[in-house]
């Protein structure tokens, strides 16, 4: 799935958490296009026109155009009427019906990304409830985005050759080791299953391949004990690799008490050793 597309998903989905959370009747919104100050209005959900879609909204202008110029959810009771914008964008917005509007940036990493709105089609005020369940649909795309920044930095990082002349080659392992240890703990998070496939891939090309072995001696772990094993082979604790891994470190034990069972190992050490030696970690 292309990067566009999958981010229309994680949008659309942000839109009708909305609209289940808050009552709204309509929810639209869409992301800063890359290397322009506008928002592009890509998704509606409870629209009744096409009057919204690929509407252009530069920052600082119109409801949403000021949310993203101060990065803070904004709303207005009665967007017509309303003193505290400008009103570029009326006619779309009249098109619609729209009254009383929400507009909520999401920024990721200090900087918008995008923005989501909800409305209503009478000017009444919006309570504190439905602004702060609209903040937290905003939330969930900028969790998604984030995971996908980290994704893409880290595949591009174990790509890339180390060539700084003076790093010896046990650090470049070390650096390999840890990157190994990042991708694997940041795959299950990826909801896309192009990119998280892709990461797993790049994660088996920095496990060197085992040598051939008698088949009864072939050791199977299950992903999710390689991905406890690549966090412990860093140096992590129980308690970090759950935080990495979105497990309870209970959770973490068993998977690794697993592993070193399958493995012959009596200690977190030798686990790591033998996966290594079994080609199943760098």
């Amino acid at each position: 799935m292309a990067t566009g597309a999958t981010e229309a998903v994680e949008l659309r989905g942000a839109l009708m958490r909305l609209r289940r959370t808050t009552g709204l009747p309509v929810a639209f919104g869409g992301l800063v296009e890359p290397g322009r100050h506008q928002v592009r209005i890509s998704e509606l959900n409870g629209t009744a026109t096409a009057a919204l879609s690929a509407l252009a909204v530069s920052s600082g202008n119109g409801l949403g155009g000021k949310a993203v110029a101060l990065a803070r959810p904004c709303a207005v009771m009665d967007y017509p009427s309303s003193r505290q914008i400008s009103h570029e964008y009326d006619a779309a917005v009249a098109a619609e019906g729209l009254r009383a509007i929400l507009a909520v940036p999401v920024v990721v990493r200090r900087r918008v990304r995008g923005v989501l709105y909800g409305a209503l089609r009478t000017a009444q005020p919006l309570g504190e409830r439905t602004l702060t369940a609209a903040v937290e649909a905003a939330r969930d795309v900028e969790q998604s985005l984030v995971v996908r920044d980290e994704a893409q930095g880290l595949l591009t990082a174990a790509r890339e050759p180390a060539v700084t002349p003076d790093v010896t080659e046990g650090a470049a392992w070390e650096r390999v080791r840890e990157a190994h240890g990042a991708l694997r703990a940041l795959a299950p998070r990826v909801v896309d299953p192009a990119l998280r496939a892709e990461l797993l891939a790049v994660c088996a090309t920095l496990a060197p391949s085992p040598g051939p072995a008698p088949a009864a001696r072939r050791v199977r772990l299950t992903p999710r004990e390689l991905d406890v094993l690549a966090c412990v082979s860093v140096g992590t604790t129980n308690a970090t690799a759950g935080d990495r891994l979105g497990l309870r470190p209970e959770t973490v034990k068993a998977y690794l008490r697993s592993a070193m069972r399958k493995l012959g190992a009596r200690t977190r050490l030798e686990a790591v050793v033998a996966a290594r030696r079994a080609g199943l970690l760098p």
